[in-house]
């Protein structure tokens, strides 16, 4: 699962999740995308699941572009635990994404197979995305 292999700062704030994407919010390399319509945070996991999911049903052909990158971390306290003692462990990592961030990207294959694992992937995230065709973006 993809996290950084060195950080500034081991332990992140939560900070706001709204706001609107201005920087990767277009299709960059591939002719389909699949687009957040929400904001909210996307564990590598979830990034993964959606990879896989894309590949498999791709059957290795094609070329897939991740737009994204889980490099905040998010802490947890161990269960049953009493106040204090600082900030818990590092739990997990996600990527903070904005409405309009373009996730992934495909080309390479055709319009019906690329549309079917988008939405194959969309069923693995917990955000409403849209899937874009760079022919309908223009």
């Amino acid at each position: 699962m993809l996290q950084p292999t060195r950080t500034k700062y081991r332990k992140h704030q939560r900070r706001k999740r709204g706001g609107v994407a201005v920087a990767g919010s277009t299709l960059a390399f591939g002719n389909f995308g699949l687009r957040s319509l929400d904001p909210g945070w996307l564990t590598s996991r979830q990034i993964e699941a959606c990879r896989r999911t894309i590949v498999h049903h791709l059957q290795r052909g094609g070329q897939i572009w991740i737009r994204i990158y889980p490099d905040k971390s998010v802490s947890a306290r161990p269960l049953e635990t009493r106040m204090g003692g600082g900030k818990g462990a590092v739990e997990h990592w996600v990527a903070v994404v904005r409405r309009g961030t373009m996730l992934f990207e495909l080309s390479g294959v055709p319009d019906q197979t690329a549309r079917e694992a988008l939405r194959l992937a969309q069923f693995k995230l917990p955000l409403k995305t849209a899937i874009v065709n760079r022919d309908e973006a223009l």
